[in-house]
């Protein structure tokens, strides 16, 4: 193998790994994941729960409360509640059980079927 063959195998090999990570997925801070979820209904369920009321949420006119974080940016962000990595594995957990993560979280537990936790963290993973 001469010196060029090594370096376009090489290339070749790095951009397929680069490739395998990016398809079909979710970009958070810096990596991608898979994630699977209705964003539109994961938008419903944000406006039926009312999540609104204690956060600021991009697309959500009446979300404007001030309780909890802003989730401007939220698939930019490395952590979820200070608690987790952010990671779609992560936010389903938080949005499911936020009082098993963390025990004093003013955060509800909404009763979200996992179905459900998957749309709401694919609808909070559009917030770009």
């Amino acid at each position: 193998m001469n010196m060029n063959c090594g370096w376009l195998v090489g290339l070749s090999l790095g951009a397929c790994c680069l490739l395998s990570s990016c398809v079909g997925g979710v970009e958070t801070s810096n990596y991608q994941v898979r994630m699977d979820g209705n964003a539109e209904h994961g938008k419903e369920l944000i406006q039926t729960y009312g999540c609104g009321s204690c956060h600021i949420i991009p697309g959500l006119h009446a979300a404007q409360g001030m309780v909890g974080p802003p989730l401007i940016l939220f698939s930019r962000r490395t952590m979820i509640a200070g608690e987790l990595p952010n990671s779609p594995e992560n936010l389903i957990r938080w949005v499911r059980d936020p009082k098993a993560v963390e025990p004093g979280t003013a955060m509800p537990t909404l009763g979200l079927t996992e179905y459900e936790a998957h749309d709401v963290a694919a609808y909070l993973y559009t917030l770009r």
